[in-house]
């Protein structure tokens, strides 16, 4: 398993700290690569909306290996993914969301939300960026 307890413990803590120096309070998620989820967390008073979102997005990562705001793009009207979130209702086609990669095979996903879009998207790629490093 490459998304041990230790690994996810890291992660979070990745999560909140890049919180903290971007300024807001956040909701942080991962899962597996089946999209199941590892763990949860809501720092501070991050923003009630995203305790739904959050675990969603690590879920939409994992399972469709795509950066949640990548998928959103594909699902627009006439696009080559349109209404795939009416096929699976855990969807989430909300920016903050991003697959876990190693050796090329995905290993999972993560979740972040609380922030705008950039704020969330800047935590959630510092994130990937530790999980790369812990996983070489």
């Amino acid at each position: 398993m490459i998304l041990t307890d230790e690994l996810c413990d890291k992660l979070c803590v990745a999560a909140r700290e890049k919180s903290r120096e971007v300024g807001i309070d956040i909701s942080f998620a991962v899962c597996d690569e089946s999209g199941l989820p590892r763990v949860y967390r809501r720092y501070g008073e991050a923003l009630v909306l995203s305790i739904t979102l959050v675990p969603g997005k690590a879920y939409t990562a994992a399972v469709t290996q795509c950066k949640t705001k990548d998928v959103a793009a594909c699902a627009a009207e006439g696009a080559s993914l349109m209404a795939i979130q009416s096929n699976d209702p855990k969807i989430t086609l909300v920016s903050g969301g991003y697959p876990l990669f190693v050796d090329g095979k995905i290993a999972g996903g993560i979740g972040v939300g609380g922030g705008t879009e950039e704020q969330d998207c800047e935590i959630a790629e510092y994130v990937v960026s530790v999980f790369e490093q812990e996983t070489r």
